[in-house]
């Protein structure tokens, strides 16, 4: 029986997930595909991506993008709120 924790046959989507810097959706997969518990597949994807020099910047790369992303809409959202707040309380 095969070593469940080798990194040799990574899962493709798995990759893609790290490389939109979302590990947990990788670590999901990863749980998924190889039938392994949460701490097995933490591992899986932890060394996989130890084993590839550069991966974690994409992934904090990808992490950050993500971030800068969504303050304009959380911030969208606050000023429409406060504008609805000004003109409810206004009645």
């Amino acid at each position: 029986m095969s070593d469940p924790h080798k990194t040799s046959s990574f899962p493709s989507a798995a990759e893609a997930a790290l490389l939109k810097g979302n590990k947990i959706e990788a670590i999901k997969i990863v749980r998924g595909e190889r039938g392994v518990d949460l701490k097995g597949a933490k591992d899986i994807v932890e060394q996989y991506v130890a084993s590839r020099p550069g991966l974690q910047m994409q992934i904090d790369s990808a992490q950050s993008a993500n971030r800068q992303g969504f303050l304009p809409w959380l911030m969208a959202v606050i000023v429409i709120g406060a504008l609805v707040y000004y003109f409810l309380a206004r009645r």
